[in-house]
């Protein structure tokens, strides 16, 4: 597979975006460079074999596959977190090559990364392009809101009659987490500590199955929303609240609340 520094130059402009350069590291770069950071084979390029090395005993060549799975699981957080943030415009068409450029890695795990966001929506395949971002419509947020709460709802009503309030109270430092992401208007931390509060609610019921297929209807919900950074901040602020007091209707056993709260915090996300 060709490397990216090689290919991407090569490009037309037309063809494919190139990620947004900035006087420094992106969020999504940065968090690359950290997970990065660990030693490898001297002379190894970063999700890439190394053929000249000796024949490594078989106990030792696990962990080089771990490395290799890893660039790729790195990879796939950091195009996350752009997505999230808005790093990778809607509509636009991205290289493998270009983001493995802007990444400091080959195309291949950014392949492999992006082949994953175009199984769960988040871009779709453009042949012999790259791959373009999702455009989500109103339309298609309300259909996903309308979605989670068929899904969710009967489940929390549910456990709202039958989980003790100290069960609850457990879940408190999680609904906290999301406040503080929403504090200071960080909207990729916020879109991971939203997802594990609400994982953490569901997996209450004991389903893991319902846990894995809300938690991707979930995440297909968070891609990017273009607004105002205030604005952003304050709809994130709101969307945390709603963690709380919907703990509070589920310690109350308040089923109307419950019920009331779910609906109204899915059409506002």
């Amino acid at each position: 597979m060709e490397q990216a520094r090689a290919q991407a130059p090569a490009e037309p402009a037309a063809s494919a975006a190139r990620v947004p350069r900035t006087s420094g590291p992106s969020r999504a770069q940065a968090a690359v460079e950290r997970a990065s950071a660990s030693p490898r084979v001297p002379g190894q390029v970063r999700g890439e074999h190394t053929h000249s090395e000796p024949p490594a005993p078989a106990a030792a060549s696990a962990p080089r596959a771990v490395r290799r799975h890893s660039v790729r699981a790195q990879i796939l957080t950091a195009l996350r977190t752009a997505l999230v943030d808005g790093e990778l415009t809607p509509g636009r068409v991205y290289s493998a090559p270009a983001l493995g450029e802007h990444f400091g890695v080959s195309a291949t795990p950014v392949r492999e990364a992006m082949q994953q966001l175009a199984v769960e929506g988040a871009v779709e395949v453009v042949p012999n392009r790259g791959f373009r971002v999702t455009v989500r419509t109103p339309r298609e947020l309300a259909e996903l809101a309308e979605v989670r709460a068929l899904l969710e709802v009967p489940v929390l009503l549910r456990l709202a009659r039958t989980v003790p309030a100290e069960r609850w109270a457990a879940l408190r430092p999680l609904a906290e987490a999301t406040a503080a992401a929403a504090a200071v208007g960080d909207r990729a931390e916020y879109a991971e500590a939203d997802r594990a509060f609400h994982r953490a609610v569901l997996s209450l019921a004991g389903n893991d199955q319902l846990v894995t297929i809300a938690d991707d209807l979930h995440r297909r919900a968070q891609w990017p929303l273009h607004a105002a950074p205030a604005a952003l901040r304050a709809d994130l602020v709101a969307d945390a609240a709603e963690h709380t007091a919907l703990l509070d209707a589920l310690t109350a056993q308040d089923s109307a609340a419950v019920q009331c709260l779910v609906r109204g915090h899915f059409t506002g996300s």
